[in-house]
């Protein structure tokens, strides 16, 4: 599969102007991103590329801020080199390290994930990721039935599995990321993941004690009526992908009607992860 590369170089007035400019970039297509000086690489499968939705998309931020963009083809033969060349271990405080299977362990750490680099999203690299980790860090995942949605690598599954997870069902609609899910919890020695490739609908008629959703504003939305119908009573919801303002107003006022009350949140740059947990009926 070849690669299409698009280089923005981007001046706005605020950092967050690029990060909503990204997350629509997310949200019809793109599945890798690489910050350079002044401004960012973005990657498409070339065969799901189409120039008339990339102008849609980036009509609305033409008033924001001042960009611009040049378009490069990646051949597959080069694309591993790329993407490892991008990706560096990163660590959440004290207690966990992500590294790529090419990084040397550092076994002082509690919580060691081992993530092959390939196309899916949920290195550990963004603050929604990052924030997420954090904020399983501080509850309790032992004994647990855990549903992922929008799992990307499986990160957040596999750190569920090594805080003490029962069982964990881990969804994503991308096949890379159904694969890569797999491969990274065979990576960690993790067998309790059950990986299933699809989307609202493919989440099984099966109650869940904690269910973590790092994907989008809009995608939350819709499909959160069904995250709450398999959520037990009194059970956990950890939603990240989006914006403390507007975002988190709309997705608290959204969790509301569907039995949920907002608990706290997390918040780096403007990005934001947040825990609700469900009401007794």
């Amino acid at each position: 599969m070849n690669y299409t590369e698009i280089l923005f170089t981007t001046n706005p007035a605020e950092d967050y102007q690029q990060d909503l400019l990204i997350d629509t970039l997310g949200e019809i297509g793109f599945d890798t991103f690489e910050e350079v000086e002044g401004g960012f690489k973005a990657y498409i499968p070339s065969d799901d590329f189409d120039q008339k939705t990339l102008d849609k998309a980036l009509a609305g931020y033409s008033d924001l801020f001042e960009f611009s963009y040049t378009i490069a083809e990646i051949p597959q033969k080069n694309w591993n080199e790329v993407w490892e060349s991008n990706f560096e271990p990163i660590t959440i405080g004290s207690q966990i390290h992500v590294r790529a299977t090419f990084h040397q362990s550092k076994p002082e750490f509690p919580y060691e994930i081992v993530i092959d680099p390939k196309m899916a999203f949920g290195t550990g690299h963004h603050q929604t990721t990052s924030m997420m980790l954090q904020l399983m860090l501080d509850n309790d995942f032992k004994g647990k039935k855990v549903l992922d949605m929008g799992c990307g690598t499986g990160i957040l599954a596999i750190m569920a599995s090594k805080l003490g997870a029962k069982e964990i069902t881990a969804i994503d609609y991308d096949p890379v990321c159904y694969e890569s899910t797999i491969e990274n919890a065979q990576l960690n020695g993790i067998a309790n993941i059950t990986a299933i490739c699809g989307s609202k609908e493919a989440i099984p008629d099966e109650t869940f004690d904690t269910i973590l959703a790092n994907i989008n504003r809009n995608i939350l939305l819709d499909q959160m009526h069904r995250y709450c119908a398999v959520l037990k009573p009194l059970g956990e919801i950890y939603f990240s992908g989006f914006y403390e303002s507007p975002d988190l107003e709309i997705i608290t006022e959204e969790a509301g009607k569907n039995g949920l009350t907002y608990l706290s949140h997390k918040k780096d740059k403007d990005w934001v992860a947040a825990k609700f947990i469900k009401r007794m009926i």
